[in-house]
């Protein structure tokens, strides 16, 4: 199984053959356009596809190739923090309500989780605290084997803050503690914000680089997989991003 994870930035109808010739068979697309509202030939490209997005133009997409099948999975609910004698309603929250982040099965065996984390209008917990919310809610499911997460994650621990609680350093050991773990850095053996290689070039300027983009898997799956993080000079022309190939045996 081949998975590639890729933001796009935007006008994916116009880039479909350059991600056509990794040969995946699931692609994990940010910063793509919505196929139902788009062009014939990338409504046609698209086939077998999930999409979510506040903008027609940009949002997350899952695309299933040769002959795999995706089933979107219904992972809404809610959490409350009960911890603090107060009403207030900032200590809860529902999963609808973040972004963007899109579950599905794989053939029925391995659960993937999308991830495109965003300000989503919030001060305090955009991005990396989007995500730390959304682990709070679908903490049960996410403890299971066979599963995979990956996307722009728009964070690294260089950006941790002090007196804040859902930093990436925060989020990275939530996750193993329920055993998921970053693909990249278990293979690397390098720590997190120590990365020698980048997933994303702001401005497409090359000495301003930044590993923000990841996968994450189970423990079943740590031994099975392997990443590669494809060339900035190779993809610049076509986004300020890189993709990221999971290859995962069985």
């Amino acid at each position: 199984m081949k998975i590639i994870s890729w933001n796009c930035n935007g006008a994916l109808r116009k880039k479909t053959k350059y991600i056509d010739a990794l040969n995946a068979d699931i692609l994990v697309i940010q910063e793509c356009e919505d196929p139902s509202q788009s062009t014939k030939a990338y409504r046609d490209w698209s086939g077998d596809y999930l999409w979510i997005g506040e903008s027609k133009n940009k949002g997350i997409g899952i695309f299933a190739r040769n002959g795999n099948k995706i089933e979107r999975l219904n992972w809404s609910g809610s959490y409350n923090i009960k911890e603090f004698n107060n009403k207030s309603p900032s200590l809860s929250w529902n999963s609808d309500d973040l972004q963007s982040f899109l579950p599905c099965k794989v053939n029925n065996e391995i659960t993937l989780l999308g991830i495109w984390t965003k300000q989503a209008n919030s001060t305090h917990f955009g991005y990396i605290g989007q995500f730390w919310k959304y682990i709070q809610i679908h903490r049960s499911k996410l403890s299971s084997n066979n599963l995979v997460l990956c996307g722009d994650l728009n964070s690294n621990s260089i950006w941790d803050e002090p007196d804040r609680w859902w930093n990436h350093s925060d989020v990275v050991k939530e996750l193993e503690e329920i055993g998921i773990y970053s693909l990249y850095h278990s293979n690397s053996n390098e720590e997190q914000g120590q990365e020698t290689q980048k997933t994303f070039f702001m401005y497409r300027h090359f000495d301003k680089s930044y590993h923000i983009d990841y996968f994450f898997v189970s423990r079943d799956l740590l031994d099975k997989s392997s990443l590669e993080i494809s060339n900035i000079r190779d993809w610049a022309t076509y986004s300020d991003h890189v993709p990221l190939t999971l290859e995962c045996e069985g």
